[in-house]
């Protein structure tokens, strides 16, 4: 028979192992570094593998511990075999974030090739379009001024699978200033929202936009804790390319490592607007 005493051990039991599940999927999807991360391997300087090094800077779809992780796609891809990839993602920055931490996380590196995918969080933030004009145009002149590096700035991918929904509509003006900014500061643009609203377009409705912090952690649940593959939670959500609405599937995450592997294997010059 159970007595009290074994009745609230059981269930002290019960809140600490939900208590350390629960623990354990916050750290792995928003608190834990990206693998290869800036401030690690880039310490000491540049990487010394002998071969080009990459720096892919942005926000959490870059860190990849929420989502489809692209940037090791990109290292684990043979053609790319003696490069260094540099996972200068960081969850939540916005622009100016990511302008604060240039010269630590991109410009240490002396990187030769550098991705900029920025502005996801500036548009949930409601930053003004010239204000995020200003720190996109900083980050990259200061990237230009310090590095040799060859440049490319990558557009917004859609804000959820629902092209005419408001944020979409709002998300044109970040993605126009995204293009504006490569060709005042002649760095590649690469198309990135045009290649997802390309796949979307004609799929029928999709599911409205609804991310927010309890459909990341329910995603981030689903896969680190039961199991499901990336995929799987999109699909449990009703999306192909998200698994909340934001971060990457593992379909969404192999067009965009598609997507950026054509820029690095392409001619200087030849992505300067690449469609």
């Amino acid at each position: 028979m159970f007595t009290r005493k074994r009745i609230a051990v059981a269930l002290g039991t019960l809140l600490l192992a939900v208590l350390g599940a629960a623990g354990t999927v916050g750290y792995l999807a928003f608190l834990r570094s990206p693998a290869h991360a800036a401030a690690d391997v880039c310490a000491g300087g540049r990487p010394q593998t002998g071969g080009p090094v990459v720096v892919a800077a942005g926000a959490s779809m870059t860190q990849g511990s929420l989502g489809r992780d692209w940037v090791g796609d990109l290292r684990a891809m043979p053609e790319f075999r003696g490069y260094a990839f540099v996972n200068a993602g960081d969850n939540g920055n916005t622009s100016a974030d990511l302008l604060g931490r240039v010269d630590r996380d991109i410009v240490a590196c002396a990187p030769d090739r550098v991705t900029v995918l920025i502005g996801a969080n500036d548009l949930r933030n409601g930053v003004p379009l010239e204000e995020f004009r200003a720190n996109l145009g900083a980050i990259i002149d200061r990237v230009k001024d310090k590095t040799s590096a060859r440049i490319a700035l990558l557009s917004l991918p859609p804000a959820g699978e629902d092209l005419g929904s408001g944020i979409n509509r709002e998300l044109r003006g970040y993605n126009a200033v995204i293009e504006e900014t490569a060709a005042r500061a002649e760095v590649d643009y690469v198309p990135v929202n045009e290649k997802f609203t390309d796949h979307l377009r004609g799929r029928g409705s999709r599911p409205a936009y609804d991310f927010g912090f309890t459909t990341a952690y329910l995603a981030a649940t689903k896969h680190y804790l039961l199991g499901h593959s990336w995929d799987e939670v999109a699909r449990e959500n009703g999306l192909e390319l998200y698994v909340d609405h934001l971060h990457l599937s593992d379909r969404g995450g192999a067009m965009l490592t598609h997507v950026v592997a054509q820029w690095l294997s392409s001619p200087e010059g030849a992505a300067r607007n690449q469609r």
